[in-house]
């Protein structure tokens, strides 16, 4: 196991997590395109024991605990892995050395066959420590079967269950140390897609599942227990072209110290939540300056009036972090946000 302190030490597998007392555990903003990094040019390199660092822009991280796992960095986010059954727990993949609320998109192969074994994009932070996962595809095994369901969330044409479990002194990022994971699992399996990973983070929260104020790394992952399998994965950040809502520049008008700040909630086929949370001051006016077709549907934690055009919210006793759902009509271009003192 690599002493690099951006991974487990003496780290098992997550699978083993959901499989029982015998086999432990089971293995941001908005979507404005980022272009994947294109100025290195890296040779491919092939690991077969533990490390972490960076390639080709992207940082990396390889963990097996025995047997023939291989995963191979290759041009920009692409790596590609293969492992057989003398391989008791392997992880690796390719993304990012600090998480934060991105739009991740991935592509590729995985194949899973009838094994143990599943594709996520996988993370921790601190403060509290949390190890997480949104679940994109997997094998013989629903990481869904031993935890406990919290909910669901709609986002990027998809409905995935929530879920937490709890490790006992078991290894993490910081040593052997009592955590909760938090999940979120597709119900209809996919090896290609983008995750809005703002909308899991905020629907973990709705339902009381809290992340850290310190974020290690998050890496699109293959993770394999006693089994065998191979993917070829490449990830990048920014959409993919889909439907998901964009965010436009910070704006913050009026003069003022207040200020507000949106970020991303749940995604429907024809309609977005955004979160808003003012600062620096408790008497305050929002406005949003809403796209051509799109309206108010509901709003929460704040009195707000008009449904098109530009709206404006003021408190109503409920702090100043409050919510809207807009009405898409086509158009997911997130609005122009502006606030001031009252």
């Amino acid at each position: 196991m690599t002493a690099d302190p951006a991974r487990p030490q003496g780290r098992r597998s997550r699978l083993r997590l959901l499989l029982g007392a015998a086999c432990a555990a089971v293995l941001a903003t908005g979507g404005t395109m980022v272009a994947a990094p294109n100025a290195y040019a890296e040779a491919d390199r092939t690991l077969t024991s533990n490390l972490t660092g960076t390639h080709n822009g992207y940082y990396f991280s390889f963990w097996k605990d025995s047997g023939n796992a291989s995963m191979t960095l290759r041009a920009d986010g692409r790596y590609s892995s293969s492992w057989d059954r003398s391989t008791n727990n392997w992880v690796g993949g390719k993304g990012w050395a600090t998480g934060n609320r991105r739009t991740v998109t991935y592509s590729g192969s995985y194949n899973p066959g009838n094994n143990n074994t599943y594709l996520a994009l996988y993370g921790w932070t601190r403060s509290p420590l949390i190890e997480y996962y949104v679940v994109e595809n997997f094998g013989s095994y629903n990481p869904s079967s031993g935890a406990t369901r919290m909910g669901t969330v709609t986002t990027d044409g998809g409905t995935y269950d929530i879920l937490r479990s709890q490790r006992v002194n078991a290894p993490s990022i910081d040593g052997n140390q009592t955590f909760y994971q938090f999940w979120s699992v597709r119900q209809q399996k996919r090896s290609s897609g983008t995750i809005t990973t703002a909308n899991h983070f905020d629907a973990w929260a709705r339902a009381g599942l809290n992340l850290g104020t310190n974020h290690s790394y998050q890496v699109m992952a293959t993770e394999g227990y006693q089994s065998q399998g191979s993917s070829d994965i490449t990830v990048r950040e920014g959409t993919g072209g889909g439907t998901n809502p964009t965010t436009p520049p910070p704006t913050n008008g009026g003069g003022s110290n207040c200020t507000a700040t949106l970020s991303a909630g749940q995604q429907y086929g024809d309609r977005f939540n955004l979160n808003v949370s003012v600062a620096n001051t408790s008497n305050w006016t929002v406005g949003l300056a809403l796209n051509g077709g799109q309206s108010i549907q509901n709003s929460w934690n704040a009195a707000v009036s008009g449904t098109t055009g530009t709206v404006t919210a003021r408190p109503n006793g409920n702090g100043n972090n409050f919510g809207v759902t807009i009405m898409a009509n086509g158009n997911w271009t997130w609005p122009t946000v502006t606030c001031r003192t009252s």
